[in-house]
């Protein structure tokens, strides 16, 4: 229902469950941190026109940049357009990874698109040799080299295995493939016809991507250090160009030796000047991909905390500063890929449906108190009253308790949840749960494990939270609307609608994909993730 069709107090009862809509005017609904072009950003590659392509996975779209007014369009949507790395070929022929759905694309021009490789989960660097053929790895979910053929007639000749995560890799003037050993810190290269592997470079944290400029130097990224490396591809002598942040992901140089660099957590691109390591943001998010939030409020100040993918951040509810706290892949980080984030006392818990993690951190100083792993898509964790964890399991459609030493005793107390994804405590000390699939709101007594439908007949809820009055503040996506659910009652009513919620995610990932979040103030403003558009939106009451 949409609040423009009801007007005061209107309402529609169907059964035991209660509708009704809120006064079109009664909520202020503004933008409190705006959005971004990507939701991750990932591989990069210059066509020999000179355009800039850069690939999302997590946002599964592949873009075209505008260097000149910082802004990017999609070029190949989702479900193809998911773009771990991108290679142009010496035709003009551009060549993707979809790195979780294991497939590899191919397009030349604005022609028609092509797979020409499946069943590569982790798929991820690709680079054409002068001749055409094509070459691309797996890594993180595999940890092969492999040759694809260009018209996807044959199956793919796998050259070599477990390397150390060969990633983004480039042929040198040499027709030899050189690239980073995630895992080994090193920088080599490949004589593919032979299957042959040698170190050019040691000593680095985390490599991420090595290209070649046109006088021949290798340039390479740390994406732990947050470093661009100039490297004698002879000698194996290594300078550090430029000090960047963290997070780096991959590079790209142009016909003019301009370098390009993506870095995750930023949700953007800098071009680089190779010769005095000056950096020049091309684009930049404040948020990079937005999931799960809990606010706390401290003195009357709202402070969101938000699961940010690449990123865990926190937002001043009043001003829309962005602060961070930490980011993927930073040398001593402890950080795994956060979706989900609720907030509560001195703790922030972060969850991972993507690694099956929970994380536990001091919210006054940022530090991670503990990493437990082995969860099966968590998409959202609480702590309950007794001090114990529950863990809202995806994977096996349960609430897990979890207690002892590094969350090592677990056990399910609810089962058989259709698509569990929000979890909050209500004041009774009773656990609501969002069931997305079912469309409901259900109540858990965490002693019995007893379940109670609350509120049903609603379209794809995630996120919820508990307002100061007792009510369930949901996003409920599919809706694309927030609404309030009296617990007792099973009300629903509107509260804010046409909100760019519910990013549809690629094929093989959750219906869910990421978690709307939403979270409540002390004072009643409500704070509301969009994965849409990378942006955090406030709604208040006029």
């Amino acid at each position: 229902m949409k609040g423009k069709l009801a007007l005061g107090a209107s309402a529609l009862t169907i059964g035991l469950l209660t509708l009704s809509v809120a006064h079109a005017d009664s909520y202020q609904v503004t933008k409190l941190v705006p959005g971004s072009a990507f939701h991750g950003v990932h591989g990069l590659a210059v066509d020999k026109a000179g355009k800039l392509f850069a690939g999302s996975v997590a946002g599964a779209a592949l873009y075209e940049v505008d260097r000149a007014a910082g802004t990017a369009k999609i070029a190949v949507p989702t479900p193809e357009g998911m773009a771990d790395d991108i290679a142009i070929a010496p035709d003009g022929t551009m060549a993707w990874t979809a790195f979780l759905t294991g497939d590899l694309y191919a397009r030349k021009g604005d022609g028609p698109i092509k797979k020409l490789a499946s069943g590569l989960p982790g798929i991820n660097s690709l680079a054409f040799r002068k001749d055409g053929r094509l070459y691309a790895t797996q890594v993180f979910l595999g940890d092969a080299l492999y040759e694809i053929d260009v018209e996807g007639a044959k199956p793919p000749r796998k050259i070599m295995e477990k390397m150390g995560g060969l990633n983004g890799f480039e042929f040198g003037p040499d027709d030899k493939l050189y690239g980073p050993l995630w895992f080994k810190g090193q920088i080599v290269k490949v004589d593919v016809d032979k299957g042959e592997l040698s170190v050019v470079a040691d000593g680095f944290k985390v490599p991420a991507a090595a290209n070649f400029d046109s006088k021949g130097n290798l340039w390479a990224l740390d994406t732990a250090l947050g470093q661009l490396v100039k490297i004698d591809p002879k000698t194996g002598a290594k300078q550090i160009a430029a000090q960047l942040k963290p997070a780096l992901d991959n590079l790209a140089i142009d016909a003019s030796d301009r370098i390009f660099v993506s870095n995750m957590a930023d949700n953007g691109i800098q071009e680089v000047d190779p010769a005095t390591g000056a950096a020049k943001q091309v684009i930049i998010g404040k948020l990079a991909f937005p999931g799960g939030i809990g606010v706390v409020s401290d003195g009357g100040k709202d402070t969101i905390y938000i699961a940010d993918v690449f990123a865990y951040r926190t937002v001043d509810g009043a001003s829309g500063e962005v602060r961070e706290v930490a980011r993927m892949h930073a040398d001593g980080t402890t950080l795994e890929y956060p979706m989900s984030a609720t907030a509560k006392g001195d703790e922030v818990i972060l969850s991972s449906w993507f690694t099956g993690t929970v994380q536990t951190i001091d919210r006054k100083t940022g530090q991670s108190r503990d990493m437990l792993h082995g969860f099966k898509a968590p998409y959202d964790a609480i702590r309950l009253g007794d001090g114990k964890l529950l863990v809202a399991e995806l994977g096996t459609k349960s609430l897990v308790e979890v207690s002892g030493e590094h969350g090592k005793d677990r056990k399910a107390i609810a089962t058989d949840l259709a698509g569990p994804v929000g979890l909050v405590l209500g004041k009774d000390n009773a656990v609501y749960v969002s069931e997305a699939f079912a469309g409901q709101i259900s109540k858990i007594d965490p002693a019995t494990g007893a379940k109670t439908v609350v509120a049903k007949d609603l379209k794809m809820p995630e996120g919820i939270a508990l307002a100061p009055s007792g009510k369930l503040i949901v996003a409920e996506v599919g809706a694309k609307r927030v609404v309030e659910v009296d617990p007792a009652s099973g009300s629903v009513t509107e509260i804010a609608g046409n909100l760019p919620i519910g990013l549809v995610g690629a094929p093989g990932l959750p219906p869910t994909n990421m978690p709307t979040g939403v979270g409540v103030g002390a004072g009643g403003t409500i704070y509301v993730s969009s994965d849409i558009e990378n942006a955090i939106y406030k709604i208040e009451k006029k």
